[in-house]
């Protein structure tokens, strides 16, 4: 029996969720597959707790048990009890934590990571994690750094390793702009009114503008092209905004929310100029051969795979050597906890087979 050891960082709703998914599934992952998946610490950006059972109970017990934890604390818990095959799941989107992977990694760690900080800095940093993580022959995934649970990324890897040349990709990268779109091109409903719907589903970033404002898909976009070996930094990325200056700047969320109707009649304008075969798309696009990255929005005819997407689905049309009048396309629902939890838990899966 293979034991594995998890050290789960952020208890939001992918963390909680991918919690619950691991104690509901220990037996069976015990049973089919020789492995003992072990929830050793779980913790948020102040508290952590260390325990050697967890049930579903488990929040009730963090909050009269955690205590106050830094890194050093973990990895001396880790050498007291000699826990071995430790993996560190980040499922936070903190900036500050990324900078712990080093850390990590000189431990002895594996990392799985929703979070896309730590491929979309500076590519110094990137470049030095990658040297680290070879040094050490620890394992780093983010499968769900792209497509939440869809296997985007493999695929990247998997088409680059074999030789076959990818020369494009493009499409509809995030789950919340999809939705937003998807309705605001199909349905009679003003934008502002579907932007809030999306965020009540907790579909958007509690701060809409995180999605609008396309920085979420130029990431996404710049992982893939890093994947293909390009050395870019994110301002290589050419991005239209969705955010009028006057609603982004110094505003604040209450008074970008107060005045979200403002934004009204700019989408108003642009599906008015839409032909009935049309709608709009708020794409990524990668031009591989020339280096061009790309993040806007296009009017689609409604007769292709981007044009006849529905709810919170993600679409990626992959151009190659062997693909290059059809690509290949992956797509799948782009957004949800569930979906990203269990793109964590995959990963999860495949580094303990591993072990």
């Amino acid at each position: 029996m293979t034991q594995v050891n998890l050290v789960i960082f952020g208890i939001g709703n992918v963390g909680s969720t991918l919690i619950n998914q691991l104690i509901d599934f220990k037996p069976d992952l015990r049973l089919q597959h020789n492995i003992d998946v072990n929830i050793s610490f779980v913790c948020n950006s102040k508290k952590g707790l260390y325990t050697k059972n967890l049930d579903l109970n488990w929040q009730s017990i963090f909050n009269t048990e955690s205590k106050n934890y830094s890194v050093n604390t973990i990895e001396e818990i880790v050498s007291q009890y000699k826990l071995e095959n430790v993996i560190v799941v980040d499922a936070t989107a903190s900036e500050e934590f990324v900078k712990e992977y080093p850390f990590f990694i000189d431990k002895g760690f594996h990392i799985v990571a929703a979070n896309k900080v730590a491929n979309t800095l500076d590519y110094e940093f990137y470049k030095t994690l990658r040297q680290k993580l070879a040094k050490t022959k620890k394992s780093f995934l983010y499968e769900t750094n792209v497509g939440a649970g869809l296997p985007v990324i493999e695929t990247i890897k998997s088409l680059n390793q074999a030789g076959e040349k990818v020369k494009k990709i493009r499409g509809v990268f995030s789950g919340s702009l999809s939705y937003i779109f998807n309705r605001f091109s199909n349905e009679s409903i003003q934008f502002s009114e579907i932007l809030k719907d999306a965020s009540n589903k907790g579909f958007t970033e509690p701060d809409a503008r995180d999605d609008l404002s396309g920085k979420d898909v130029a990431r996404k976009l710049l992982i893939l092209g890093r994947e293909l070996g390009l050395q870019k930094n994110l301002s290589d990325v050419k991005i239209q905004s969705l955010v009028p200056h006057e609603l982004n700047g110094k505003t604040t969320l209450k008074q970008f929310n107060n005045r979200v109707k403002e934004l009204n009649p700019i989408f108003d304008k642009s599906k008015s100029e839409q032909s009935d075969n049309k709608v709009l798309r708020y794409i990524g696009e990668l031009d591989v051969e020339n280096h061009i990255f790309s993040v806007k929005l296009i009017s689609e005819s409604r007769e292709t795979p981007l044009g006849q997407l529905k709810g919170t689905d993600t679409l990626f049309e992959i151009y190659t050597e062997a693909y290059k009048n059809r690509p290949l396309v992956i797509q799948g629902a782009g957004a949800g906890k569930e979906v990203t939890a269990r793109g964590l838990f995959s990963d999860i899966m495949k580094i303990a087979k591993t072990l």
